[in-house]
């Protein structure tokens, strides 16, 4: 049970590491809201949708779903789309300062667009489905629901993580350049996400 907890800790880890769109977004929010608690829809949103591709990564489902071509071609279209438009948007906007009140994304925007890069990615549901997926049937009863706890509680402790540093970063940034820095590094991991995903097609 220890072994599956380690393994299952380890490979949660390494998967949601690597910067991606995900992680900028919800690095971002934690950084550009006055307060952080303001950054928790796309804290919970992030984590409630890694709970939901692993758990069905675990149980098969998702494996299934994919083989549906045109749904996955329709995932595909909708998630390049959002991510263009959300790259301008985030491009374009403006960090919060002492004189500057930039419009800030409230809660519903937070969770739309927090779910549309967890959800209308084949290439990330995949890597759940190939990895977590795959090393689940190593395990059976205790040891698998074990390893699929352990998963997701990394999840959630890496999107508080990482909302909470952002928010740090933040309180430390008075002029705004970092911000306005990190939002056209985000704006480049989207449109780069969207263009990877037009060539997987």
């Amino acid at each position: 049970m220890l072994s599956a907890a380690i393994h299952g800790f380890i490979l949660a880890f390494g998967l949601i590491l690597p910067l991606g769109v995900q992680n900028v977004f919800v690095f971002n929010q934690g950084a550009i809201q006055p307060k952080w608690a303001n950054a928790l829809p796309v804290v919970l949103t992030a984590a409630l949708c890694d709970t939901l591709l692993i758990s069905l990564a675990v149980l098969g489902i998702s494996a299934v779903v994919l083989e549906i071509s045109l749904l996955k071609m329709a995932l595909s279209v909708i998630g390049i789309a959002f991510l263009l438009y959300m790259g301008y948007v985030t491009w374009k906007s403006k960090p919060r300062t002492g004189e500057n009140s930039a419009e800030l994304f409230s809660a519903r925007k937070q969770i739309t667009f927090a779910a549309s890069v967890s959800l209308l990615n084949p290439h990330a549901i995949m890597d759940t489905i190939g990895v977590i997926g795959t090393s689940s049937l190593t395990y059976s009863g205790i040891e698998k629901a074990v390893f699929t706890v352990v998963c997701i509680f990394v999840s959630w402790l890496w999107f508080f993580g990482l909302s909470i540093v952002g928010r740090l970063a933040g309180n430390l940034d008075q002029s705004g350049q970092f911000i306005n820095t990190l939002n056209k590094i985000s704006a480049v991991i989207m449109w780069g996400t969207a263009v990877y995903l037009v060539f997987a097609l």
